[in-house]
């Protein structure tokens, strides 16, 4: 049960403290409106940094379905403990979109904006096509996983990641990677909230965009099993 339990504490510290910078910046009314990119992806990389650090001990703290993925194909994990960790991101990561949602209930009352609302959720396409945001949340991933899996400590029994250099990796991925989709690399970061934005009594909300949620969810799991089948393959 540790698996599970680390995978829920980490995951919703990821997510409320993610997702809830990008409240801060986009909704109307709070202290940091209109405080732009630089300030959201500071605000991912230190999120992942304490979402990690605090799991790390209980579960490896992969806080990502595509982590986990990657190392169950590298030997790192088994079979048996994906559903575990799967279910305890998911499972984190819509509690964190509740969070933020409690959090910032009287700024998305003061928005008009339902795509702005949608976005304190789950990620969007800058320019909508369906292929090239595919290929776009892939290359982000491949690029993310590679550097998890340099970054994982050999003796690790779970694939336990080291938080500030995957913090600081995550950084990089947003800030040169992240303008065409919003860099979710992360199928539970954008699945989870996505759920709890069609759920949550928000008020104006419009769509969930569901057909688009499929994008965030292929394109991590492609671009995982790609750069963890290339990594197996790399002289060590």
């Amino acid at each position: 049960m540790n698996i599970f339990i680390g995978e829920i504490i980490g995951t919703f510290l990821l997510l409320l403290l993610g997702n809830g910078v990008v409240a801060n910046v986009v909704l109307n009314k709070t202290k940091g409106h209109n405080g732009g990119w630089i300030i959201i992806t500071l605000g991912w990389a230190m999120a992942v940094f304490v979402g990690v650090f605090v799991a790390a001990k209980l579960s490896g703290a992969h806080l990502n379905p595509a982590v986990s993925i990657a190392l169950l194909i590298t030997g790192k994990i088994s079979l048996s403990q994906l559903p575990l960790y799967i279910a305890g991101q998911l499972t984190g990561a819509m509690l964190g979109a509740a969070g933020v949602w409690a959090s910032y209930r009287q700024h998305f009352l003061e928005t008009d904006n339902a795509a702005i609302k949608l976005a304190c959720f789950s990620t969007g396409p800058a320019i909508r096509s369906y292929g090239h945001n595919l290929i776009t949340e892939i290359i982000g991933t491949f690029t993310l996983i590679l550097g998890v899996l340099f970054i994982i400590a050999p003796s690790s029994s779970l694939g336990a990641l080291d938080a500030l250099p995957v913090a600081l990796l995550v950084l990089a991925i947003g800030l040169s990677l992240g303008g065409p989709t919003g860099y979710a690399i992360n199928p539970a970061r954008d699945l989870g909230p996505r759920i709890m934005h069609a759920i949550l009594p928000i008020g104006n909300k419009g769509s969930s965009d569901w057909s688009y949620a499929w994008v965030p969810i292929a394109g991590p799991i492609i671009g995982a099993v790609l750069a963890a089948l290339l990594f197996l393959y790399l002289p060590k």
